[in-house]
């Protein structure tokens, strides 16, 4: 079983840990919940963290204001030490100062520059009254967050039937031949350092945008 420890570092309840909690573990402001929380903003019922092939998974539970992690909106995603849960006027850090100290070193030396940094606005505002180096003494480390908010390539799931298999592949195949066709059709300058696309694969690229989104949107609703 699976333990997941929460920090509230701003909202009503600042300052109070849940430590140590055992999976699956709800969120919310109703009784009831492993971690109830004095938000008006949080729905009833709002988050779940369930443990599933020895990952912590969050999930949104059709919540009225949703959730964000690291200053994106997620209904699902893969939990690691240090992320930032936020939701109604709540922020909360996932994770003991050990677990984190521990991703941190397993981190170093690894090539993050394949990775997405996640800064979203959001998440500036939502700090900005929270020191993360006082919270968690990373002094000594003052580009803590940002690595820890780096989102590095995924890795594909493991235990997948063939039919499953082969449904990811088509996907993939699909979107990496969209891809293909719209960096096919770029004319790169070497003398400003420029590349240009016609207007149509432009709008092709924001179909591509949308189509992702309603994937990820679908996967993410609770069954």
């Amino acid at each position: 079983m699976a333990l997941v420890t929460l920090r509230v570092l701003d909202g009503s309840d600042r300052g109070q840990v849940f430590d140590n909690l055992p999976t699956p573990v709800t969120i919310g402001r109703e009784e009831g919940n492993l971690v109830q929380l004095n938000d008006e903003r949080i729905s009833r019922f709002h988050l779940k963290i369930q443990e599933d092939g020895g990952r912590l998974v969050l999930t949104d539970l059709e919540s009225t204001n949703g959730t964000k992690v690291n200053g994106e909106t997620v209904q699902l995603w893969i939990l690691r030490p240090g992320d930032l849960i936020s939701l109604g006027r709540s922020l909360l850090l996932c994770g003991s100062e050990d677990d984190i100290a521990r991703r941190l070193a397993g981190l170093r030396g690894v090539d993050m520059s394949a990775g997405v940094t996640l800064d979203g606005d959001d998440l500036d505002q939502a700090t900005s009254s929270v020191s993360l180096d006082f919270e968690l003494n990373w002094t000594e480390n003052p580009g803590a967050q940002a690595t820890l908010h780096t989102l590095l390539p995924p890795e594909l799931p493991d235990g997948l039937s063939p039919g499953q298999n082969a449904q990811l592949s088509e996907l993939l195949q699909y979107m990496h031949l969209r891809l293909r066709g719209l960096l096919e059709s770029a004319q790169v300058s070497q003398k400003t350092e420029s590349a240009t696309i016609p207007q149509r694969r432009w709008q092709d690229l924001l179909d591509l945008e949308i189509r992702l989104a309603k994937y990820l949107r679908s996967i993410g609703e609770p069954h």
